[in-house]
């Protein structure tokens, strides 16, 4: 099976998923409800697949959909600020061939880049349950099964840091998360053979708006990246 028919197939199981009660409940109120802004669009309402180019050695892990965002457009990390800041990132640095996001069929494209959540249905106050986390973690487990190239993981913010620390943790790989410190353009080694891990702020709009997080800051983070790509390991 090539990896972007495996892909696909993952994404049609993501899409219908209705694993979390409270997660469906809520992605279809906010679709229903909907924002004023929006009100004349159709909402998506329902769990947000990961998308990009299946030969990705690039991952972008975020936390998950914003309600009137990729809730809305059906795309992670488009229709909302989070998204204008990092499409913004990735176009200067090569990975996205536009630097704004609007919809799923707005014509971007990913470049050697795959960006996916740790949860995919948007839930209630950006706080996902512990036990919706564990449940949605197999997608993100098979995602990285069917990208077989990805070399660094970009993880953007502490909660998707800690989520995908959690994988190795339970493979036995690692004893705890808590030995790989969380910070902006903090680096980490993983055994087993795993990526490179790069952690990020996450570019939400009280990070953005406050200056924890400027564009450059998170430019770095993927010019980082391209760097370990392109075999400049650097200190």
């Amino acid at each position: 099976m090539s990896p972007a028919s495996g892909l696909a197939g993952l994404e049609a199981e993501i899409v219908s998923c209705r694993r979390c009660p409270r997660l469906t409940g809520y992605c279809r109120r906010v679709a229903l409800e909907k924002r004023r802004a929006w009100r004349d669009q159709e909402y998506w309402g329902k769990p947000v697949p990961g998308f990009g180019d299946p030969e990705a050695r690039l991952y972008i892990l975020g936390l998950a959909p914003a309600a009137h965002g990729a809730n809305r457009t059906g795309r992670v990390f488009t229709g909302d600020r989070s998204g204008d800041f990092l499409y913004r990132a990735l176009h200067a640095t090569g990975f996205a061939s536009q630097p704004t996001s609007v919809d799923r069929r707005d014509g971007l494209l990913l470049r050697d880049a795959w960006i996916g959540a740790a949860v995919r249905c948007a839930p209630p106050g950006n706080r996902p349950l512990p036990e919706e986390t564990r449940t949605c973690r197999v997608f993100l487990e098979r995602e990285f099964a069917l990208l077989g190239r990805v070399r660094v993981v970009a993880a953007l913010g502490r909660f998707a840091f800690e989520v995908y620390l959690s994988i190795p943790r339970d493979a036995g790989l690692i004893r705890s998360p808590r030995q790989f410190p969380f910070g902006h353009g903090a680096e980490h080694r993983l055994p087993g053979g795993l990526p490179r891990l790069i952690s990020s702020y996450h570019p939400s709009q009280q990070n953005t708006s406050t200056g924890k997080l400027t564009f450059p800051m998170l430019r770095a983070v993927f010019e980082r990246a391209r760097a370990l790509l392109d075999g400049e390991e650097g200190p």
